[in-house]
């Protein structure tokens, strides 16, 4: 049988996905390290502690410059719409997969749209509160108060982003194909019309590329 796909993801958006999250992971864990002492045992995974506080804060910061590329990519998509609102009031049948009736949405849901929202707050909290308490270059510009509330602000918003990344994992697995689309790039028809129709409809129309994918059956 032959069935066409559609692109969702050009092989440059994957790129930059896997790179961030590569570096979420890596800072993630470094900064758990300096976090608590029961999870210092942590730092062995970048060469002890001294390596762990020198790298924690460039990793930090490679990885916001990476999601900024996300961001500059995917902005426009993840502005609420009227549908959006609707869409939220019938989250119950979305949440056991029964989507029959439910407003048509565009490239993302809601729910996506506010993890994008959450994380792109997160990243320039870290950012910020990062700079202000990293010792090497930037906190003898600051008095302690304004260090103490930065690191408050920057453990917040790190906990924030760790559940966010959690919530946005457990989602990719639980709607089929999400996953894959972040993989090789395409989806079938009928996965964009079902979840995703105000998109389907746009990229359909506007024809953007497809693919054909032979498949036994």
């Amino acid at each position: 049988m032959i069935r066409r796909q559609i692109l969702r993801y050009t092989a440059n958006q994957r790129t930059n996905h896997w790179l961030v999250a590569i570096f979420f992971f890596l800072a993630a864990l470094s900064g758990l390290a300096l976090f608590h002492p029961a999870l210092f045992w942590l730092s062995h995974l970048f060469g002890g502690g001294p390596w762990t506080r020198i790298l924690h804060p460039f990793m930090g910061v490679v990885m916001f410059v990476l999601f900024l590329g996300l961001v500059l990519q995917f902005f426009r998509a993840n502005f609420f719409i009227t549908n959006d609102r609707l869409w939220l009031r019938r989250v119950g049948p979305v949440m056991r997969n029964e989507e029959e009736g439910v407003p048509a949405i565009g490239k993302y849901n809601p729910g996506q749209k506010l993890l994008f929202w959450t994380l792109l707050l997160c990243m320039l909290v870290l950012l910020f509160s990062g700079l202000v308490i990293w010792r090497a270059y930037f906190s003898q510009y600051f008095g302690i108060t304004a260090i103490r509330w930065a690191m408050l602000l920057h453990a917040v918003a790190g906990l924030i982003l760790v559940l966010s990344i959690i919530v946005h994992i457990y989602a990719g697995i639980w709607i089929k194909g999400s996953v894959s689309a972040m993989t090789h790039g395409w989806v079938s028809r009928a996965w964009a019309k079902k979840h995703h129709e105000l998109w389907y409809r746009e990229v359909t129309r506007d024809e953007h590329p497809e693919r054909p994918v032979n498949r036994k059956g």
